[in-house]
């Protein structure tokens, strides 16, 4: 049986996902599918930083073993003949991080817990998730301690119950995620009014969410129902209501703007944000129709050179996508890194305002 996904035979929806993921070199969709180049009889991971090959030499396996059983070999730049080991002893260790609190979490001690070494163990991290243990075990707290907050529990018991050693640093961290206290956020927008509208754009369809003061959410997406309940879900206590009136002119900037247009009016915006979220979604609004700049630039600009990660929080919980031009920041070598609204939107903006910008010159 030839379990080869030739896409001659695949969804042509599919087959242009695979090969867009190939093209961005995903990490998120290592493991999901392999890549056999037929010129050098070699397979690789979708992120493979090598040079890509041309379109019509690529065949898709779902798994390293069927790309070898077809006569393809491992590449020794990305060794994909790895992934499957190293998602495994990631998801062992994910079940061990998600337990462990501030002060008892050592990567030595997890390492040994399932017989591994630790250069091992940070190697996998990263080659799976793209992160290291330490910020994938602060992701899982924080989404730990956010889930506490919305079934009503108090916020010292929430504390405890996911090993953060004080309630300072709760407040240091997620702000930075939640885009206020955990007391504002406990209360899951309670008293706001918020009104939608949802238009279709090239992107898709496009969420716009406002109070009366301004714009407080741009979603992207595929799905009416799954873009109004992520909605839902961020401010489960708010009162959300289809726009009547007021909102037609932003939506119609904002629409613009997703394909690839340059600003025509200014936005108001309400947003609930710490003063360093603010100040980097200032300065990514600063960023030329067209360019790009990396997290280590932004971070400079804003006189913190060491905050690269801090910059990349802050473009993650940014609630309102366009808007604040998020997409135009990307990893130190070139590779777009992670978007919300999926990666080959992302693209597909920066070619669009590439495209504009320089039919402009």
């Amino acid at each position: 049986m030839n379990n080869t996904l030739d896409t001659t035979n695949l969804n042509p929806r599919v087959a242009d996902q695979y090969w867009k993921a190939t093209v961005a070199r995903d990490r998120r969709s290592d493991g999901v599918f392999f890549l056999g180049v037929r010129s050098t009889h070699i397979y690789c991971r979708p992120s493979c930083p090598a040079r890509r090959p041309l379109r019509r030499n690529v065949e898709f396996f779902q798994t390293q073993s069927e790309a070898e059983q077809h006569g393809f070999r491992p590449c020794l730049r990305c060794k994909p003949n790895e992934i499957s080991a190293a998602t495994a002893l990631v998801q062992k260790a994910a079940a061990v991080l998600v337990d462990s609190d501030e002060e008892s979490l050592r990567l030595g001690a997890v390492a040994r817990q399932l017989s591994t070494s630790t250069s091992r163990l940070r190697r996998a991290f990263v080659q799976v998730t793209g992160l290291s243990p330490r910020d994938l075990a602060e992701a899982l707290r924080l989404k730990r301690f956010k889930k506490l907050l919305r079934q009503g529990r108090k916020i010292t018991d929430a504390l405890y119950e996911t090993g953060y050693g004080s309630s300072s640093r709760v407040y240091e961290r997620s702000n930075a995620q939640l885009g206020m206290t955990p007391a504002t956020y406990q209360k899951g927008g309670k008293g706001m009014r918020l009104g939608y509208t949802i238009a279709n754009g090239k992107l898709g369809k496009v969420l716009v969410a406002a109070t009366e003061r301004g714009v407080s959410a741009v979603y992207l997406g595929d799905s009416e129902a799954r873009l109004l309940s992520e909605l839902r879900e961020e401010y489960p206590k708010a009162e959300i209501v289809p726009a009547r009136n007021g909102l037609e002119k932003w939506v119609k900037e904002i629409v613009s703007r997703t394909e690839g247009n340059p600003p025509r009016q200014e936005l108001p915006l309400d947003l609930l944000a710490t003063a360093f979220q603010r100040r980097v979604w200032q300065e990514l609004q600063r960023i030329p129709l067209g360019k790009t700049r990396t997290y280590a630039q932004v971070a400079r600009a804003l006189g913190r050179p060491s905050a690269s990660r801090a910059v990349a929080r802050a473009c993650a919980t940014n609630p309102v996508s366009v808007v604040v031009p998020c997409h135009r920041v990307i990893r130190g070598d070139g590779n777009l890194a992670g978007y919300r609204w999926g990666i080959d939107r992302k693209q597909q903006l920066l070619r669009s305002e590439h495209a504009d910008a320089a039919a402009a010159i």
